[in-house]
Order: structure tokens, then C-alpha cells, then sequence
């Protein structure tokens, strides 16, 4: 097969997705920058870490003390076996009078290996903590939005970002505090023993680590920067391995012989993807090196130092050994906290959109007045209805009238984008309307109860939900609280949808698991999800059933007997037809047209036809396929 000179995945010079945004604001800023950001994301994670396990937390703070505290006798200990192993007199008698010393210098590294264990062990009892309750803080705020914030791109980009990025940002940010504590604490243990020794130590120490410090801040950023040039080729590369393997792409992969195709376009997108990598190892490699020679210049000043005070008799040889110990630990504490402070500020980014989600999914809430929705209303009256999709330039449904009484079932109808979905959402309280009321008895449900409106509506729509669980438990889902001993609520579900027939089919019946991501699982045909959603929204048995095309994927002979089942489900309840298919609404109750967001007619099958208009235009447009 000749290969095709064009790229098969995307364009070359595709934008990177708003979300990078947070990277570029890593790489492009500087030191200052970098360190200012550290304060409030730390704080952010203790307090998690607090209100997760209060004693847990003191426990590790307590932990990293003591280990510097023990650092720093250490490293005291070194300068008096220093001392003692230098004084004059014989060597025996030295190293007998040292032995005290010795055994404390031991004592302390051992006291300090148990320590460092003793906080990795606390640590690792806490991360996973303080990351499963800011889990279940998020969920629970998200969960709790109104329905028509899935509608706006933008929360949805906030709930990805919060959501996806943050949880790992706020994992690795707790132990990166604890990392950033011990290694600060370590810095004072050494900056105060070298000052004790001789005070013109302590600066010279910070001279050689800085240089690590900056290299290391520097790589950290060119890897940021790499990644933003590299995150559209590498999402390519991605979607062409998925494609190379996925499911619902395998008949027309193996059809249309793309075998050879896609591995080729996905040998061109690696060897840049490689390239573009070896060339920034190769640049990090340099910014190491350099970053490291001038470490080796800070170290070659700071032994010029203390080889003046040697020279000039401001230290003694023994103190001298200890300081050049305090000046090795104080390089690895200070290097430890540049890399650690530019980890924070890295994740800081997504752990703030982890707080301003939470802050804009609680704004979203809605707000109880502690009124119930009626049990089942007599009456649902809209009043002057309008609702506009967030971002929209015109609303969906503008000034919309109408009532709609208990038993009747009511057929929605117009051309795609006329609103019919819409209206059926606002009918049931998922979306709030924008302008007017929606009553169910009198109560007004946007002030009610959110719960108590949602538990009396039943949707079933045109994509059912696909639930990774057996086929008994899909159904049942609808009404997982529901009291059917003998089963008459399943009986009714199953007949009146069709869906009997479609249990019967599968492997194991109603315990059959529908998902292919589980061995021995299932995966049902469009028109079998149908039935299965027909017969989740029967046997919720709920109050007002809202039906958005319920029959797309289904033969007409599976479609007649879902429309005969919803009819007769309907006389004991409130039933609403979202429906292109005309034929099967002849005997409804009632036929509402919607044009562009407004009501433009009303009535039965008969009076509509006899008036004219969109519907009987409709209505004929489908009946002459059908004649000979």
C-alpha cells in the first residue's frame, strides 16, 4: 500500500490546550517568583494535612525537629572528637579519651537514621490520608452542583483542572513539604553549628550550594518548557497508539488496511518526539555542568576562607575538620531546598485551581429553603419560561406557557435545536430557568428542595447512561431504594421496555456485567442500551417521566412495543415525549410544536393535521418514505 505523504493526526502547528497555561507561567517565571509562590500552596497543605489527621501531622513536624536537633549535636560531636583525636600527647591516650565522644558521634547518627525512618513512616501514613480527604472534599462539592454547570466549558475546564491535576499536585506537595522541613531544618543545624564554630562560616557556606541550587531551579524549568512544546505531538502519539489498538476502531482499521498507515504515522511522530527529547537532555546537561562548575568555584572560596582562618590562627586545626562537615551538609540541605521550593511552586499552580474550584462548585450550589416539591403534582404550570445555555447567543427556550395535568402524556415535537430537550430538563428541574417559574402545585421548585424535585422525575434519554455493572443492577439503578418484593416493579420495567427479550439474550441473563473492561463482560448494541434505559426510567416509578427519543436506535417493531409500554406506563403518571418519529404520538394526549424556542402549536394529532404548519409538514415528510 503507497504511503500517504500527509500527516494522518492533526496539524503540525497545533495550539497547545488552554490548560498549559499553568506551565508557561512556571517556566517563564523568575527566582522571586518561583520562591513567592511557595507560602500560601505550603500552607494550603498543611492545613489538609491538619484537618485530615491533626496528630499525624504534629507528629512529623515533631520528627523533623528532633532530626535536626540531632544534626546539629552531631555535628558538634565532630568538632570534639576532632579535638580530642588532634591534642597532643600519645595516640592511645588520645583515641581512649575520645572513646565518649565517638560513641556520642555514633549515637547521634544512629538517633538520626531513626528519625529520618520514623518521619518517612509517618509521612507515608499521612500522604495517602490528606490525599483521600481532599478527594472526598472535592467529590462531595462537585457532586453537589446544578445539573446546567456541565453546560459551561469553562467549569468543566476548572473541574479537569482541579480535579485531574490537583490531586497529585496536593500528593506530591505533602511530601515535598515534609522533604522541604527536614532539609531546612538540616540548613539551621548546619548554619548554627558553623557559626558557633567561627562566625564568618556561615555565609561562606551558602556559596558553593547556590550554584546547585540555581542549576537545579534551571533544569526544572527547561523540562516545564520542553513539555509545552511537546504536549500536542505528544497527545498525536497517544491517540495514535489508542488507535492501533482500540475497540471501536478495529473493524474499519482492519477493513480499510490502515495497519501499515498508523505505524508509520506513529514512527514519524516518535523520531520527532525523540529528537526534540535528546536535544533538551542535551541542554540540560549543559545548564548541570555549568551549574556544577560554579558550585565547584563557590566550594574552592569557601575553603579559601576557612584555609585564611587556619592561617591566621582564628580556628583551630580539630574545629576546622567539623566545619568542613557542617559546609558538606549545609551544600546537600540548601541544594534539597532549592529543588523542593521550585517543586512547590510547580504544583502550586494546580493546587490554587483546586481551591478555586471548590470556591466556584459551592457558588453553583443550590441553595434549600427547606420546601418540599409536591409527592406527585396535580398540576405543572410553566410561566414565562426562558433558559440560555451558558455561552449561547440567544436562549433555548424564550417566554414559554404551559400546563400540563396528572395522567396526561404530551408529546414534544420540532426540528433538531427547537428546544424540545430543553423544555423537558426545565419541566423536570434539572435546568433552572433563566426568567419565569416552573410550579408544580403552586410550589415554585427552583426554591425547593433539590432533592425532593429530582426524586419525582424519571429521564430517560436518547444515549442512556452505559453503567459498568450486571444488566439487573442497570435497571435497577433507576430506583435503588425501592421495595419490590415480589417483583411486580420489575415485571412492569422489563415488559412494558422490551427489555425481557434483550435479558434473554445475554450470556447470564440479568447478571450478565455490561462492560468490556471486565473479563467475561458484555458489551449490548445500541438499540439493547435503549431498552435498558426504557426500562431503568419505568421501574423508577417516579411521578413525571420525561422520554428524550428513547427508540433512535431501535426497530420498529422494538419501538412500537416501547411506545405502547411508556403510553400505558403514562395514564398513572405524567409522561412527556421528546420524539421525532410522528407516527408513534397519534394518541397522545396532547402534541406541543416548538419552533426556535417558542411554542407555535398546540392540540391533538387531528387538530394539527386539519391547522397546517410545521407539524402536519412533518408529519407528511416522514409518511411518504413509506408510500408505494
Amino acid at each position: 500500500m503507497a504511503a500517504t505523504s500527509e500527516t494522518l493526526i492533526g496539524v503540525e502547528d497545533l495550539e497547545p490546550p488552554r490548560w498549559a497555561s499553568v506551565d508557561e507561567q512556571v517556566a517563564a517565571a523568575g527566582t522571586w517568583r518561583t520562591l513567592s509562590a511557595v507560602p500560601s500552596a505550603t500552607a494550603l497543605v498543611i492545613r489538609l494535612a491538619w484537618r485530615t489527621s491533626p496528630w499525624l501531622t504534629a507528629l512529623a513536624g515533631i520528627v523533623q525537629v528532633l532530626s535536626g536537633c540531632v544534626t546539629a549535636f552531631g555535628l558538634l560531636a565532630t568538632a570534639t572528637v576532632f579535638a580530642q583525636l588532634l591534642q597532643d600527647g600519645p595516640t592511645p591516650q588520645r583515641l581512649v579519651s575520645a572513646l565518649p565522644s565517638i560513641g556520642l558521634l555514633v549515637g547521634s547518627f544512629a538517633l538520626r537514621a531513626l528519625l529520618d525512618s520514623a518521619a518517612a513512616g509517618v509521612q507515608g501514613a499521612l500522604t495517602p490520608r490528606v490525599r483521600r480527604a481532599a478527594q472526598d472534599r472535592l467529590n462531595t462539592v462537585v457532586i453537589g452542583v446544578d445539573l446546567a454547570a456541565f453546560d459551561d466549558p469553562d467549569f468543566r475546564e476548572l473541574v479537569r483542572q482541579g480535579g485531574r491535576h490537583a490531586m497529585s499536585s496536593i500528593e506530591i506537595a505533602n511530601r515535598v513539604v515534609a522533604d522541604l522541613l527536614a532539609a531546612l531544618v538540616s540548613l539551621v543545624a548546619a548554619m548554627v553549628t558553623a557559626g558557633v564554630l567561627n562566625p564568618w562560616l556561615a555565609p561562606v557556606l551558602l556559596l558553593a550550594a547556590v550554584a546547585d541550587g540555581w542549576a537545579a531551579m534551571r533544569v526544572a524549568k527547561l523540562g516545564y518548557a520542553n513539555f509545552l512544546r511537546m504536549v500536542t505531538r505528544q497527545l498525536r502519539l497517544f491517540v495514535v497508539e489508542n488507535l492501533m489498538v482500540a475497540r471501536d476502531v478495529a473493524v474499519e482499521r482492519f477493513a480499510l488496511t490502515l495497519q501499515e498507515p498508523l505505524i508509520a504515522e506513529h514512527r514519524r511522530i516518535a523520531d520527532d518526539v525523540t529528537a526534540e527529547e535528546v536535544r533538551m537532555e542535551a541542554h540540560k546537561t549543559v545548564v548541570r555542568l555549568a551549574g556544577r562548575a560554579l558550585a565547584g568555584v563557590g566550594t574552592g572560596i569557601a575553603y579559601l576562607v576557612l584555609g585564611l582562618l587556619l592561617h591566621s590562627g582564628r580556628m583551630e586545626l580539630a574545629l576546622a575538620g567539623a566545619a568542613v562537615v557542617a559546609m558538606r551538609t549545609a551544600a546537600t540541605a540548601l541544594s534539597t531546598t532549592m529543588y523542593a521550593v521550585n517543586q512547590l511552586y510547580e504544583h502550586s499552580f494546580y493546587i490554587d485551581f483546586y481551591r478555586r474550584l471548590l470556591r466556584v462548585a459551592r457558588a453553583r450550589h443550590h441553595v434549600s429553603t427547606g420546601v418540599t416539591a409536591p409527592t406527585d403534582p396535580g398540576v405543572i404550570r410553566l410561566e414565562g419560561v426562558t433558559f440560555t445555555y451558558p455561552g449561547a447567543d440567544r436562549p433555548a427556550l424564550a417566554g414559554i406557557d404551559l400546563e400540563i395535568a396528572r395522567g396526561e402524556v404530551v408529546a414534544l415535537v420540532g426540528e433538531n435545536g427547537s428546544g424540545k430537550t430543553t423544555l423537558g430538563k426545565i419541566i423536570t428541574g434539572l435546568y433552572p430557568p433563566e426568567a419565569g417559574r416552573v410550579l408544580w402545585d403552586d410550589v415554585d421548585i427552583a426554591a425547593a428542595d433539590r432533592e425532593s424535585v429530582h426524586s419525582r422525575i424519571s429521564v430517560i434519554s436518547q444515549q442512556p447512561a452505559h453503567w459498568p455493572m450486571t444488566a439487573g443492577h442497570n435497571i435497577r439503578v433507576g430506583r435503588l431504594d425501592r421495595h419490590d418484593p415480589h417483583g411486580r416493579g420489575w415485571d412492569e420495567a422489563v415488559d412494558q421496555s422490551g427489555a425481557r427479550s434483550v435479558l434473554a439474550e445475554f450470556p447470564r441473563g440479568e447478571k450478565t456485567v455490561l462492560s468490556k473492561d471486565f473479563r467475561d463482560g458484555h458489551e449490548p448494541s445500541g438499540g439493547q442500551w435503549q431498552r435498558i434505559g426504557v426500562a431503568r426510567g419505568i421501574y423508577r416509578d417516579a411521578a413525571i417521566l420525561v422520554a428524550d427519543e428513547p427508540t433512535a436506535a431501535l426497530d420498529a417493531k422494538a419501538e412500537q412495543t416501547v411506545f405502547a409500554g411508556l403510553r400505558h406506563a403514562g395514564r398513572s403518571r405524567t409522561t412527556v415525549l421528546v420524539t421525532h418519529r410522528l407516527a408513534n404520538i397519534r394518541h397522545v394526549d396532547r402534541i406541543i410544536v416548538l419552533e426556535g424556542g417558542r411554542i407555535t402549536a398546540r392540540g391533538t394529532h387531528e387538530s394539527l393535521m386539519a391547522a397546517g404548519g410545521l407539524y402536519r409538514d412533518l408529519y407528511e415528510i416522514q409518511a411518504r418514505a413509506y408510500e408505494t
